[in-house]
């Protein structure tokens, strides 16, 4: 089976280094991370992307606009799930899931199983 390929968008860096050292132990996934929206979209358009984790509020290009790039960017249909300590807020309707921060690894392991994604 080829590895998925999951990218990971947070402007907090300290949340992308956790999530980093989780994914490690994948032996069916690989991650890529950006900090940022904008660098989020660049590795989004530039690679083969089978998954979407993005933060939903940060500045300049949020998760939502990450989401909606997603959907019109012609490449299939990849899941995004956001990720919010404010999950109320946010648009439902652009996110196959949403992880609400902050979250246990126990959370991430079982919706990344609902993906195909098994750490």
């Amino acid at each position: 089976m080829p590895l998925k390929t999951v990218l990971i968008i947070d402007d907090d860096h300290a949340l992308l280094k956790t999530l980093r050292r989780i994914f490690a132990a994948c032996q069916t996934c690989r991650v890529e991370t950006a900090d940022n929206g904008y660098a989020g979209i660049e590795r989004f358009d530039a690679g083969s992307i089978d998954l979407v984790i993005t933060d939903i509020r940060m500045p300049g290009i949020d998760g939502s606009y990450v989401a909606r790039h997603v959907r019109l960017a012609g490449k299939g249909r990849v899941p995004v799930i956001g990720m919010s300590g404010t999950p109320e807020l946010m648009d439902r309707r652009l996110f196959d899931a949403v992880l609400h921060k902050p979250f246990d690894t126990g959370d991430l392991r079982m919706l990344l199983s609902d993906f195909g994604i098994f750490l």
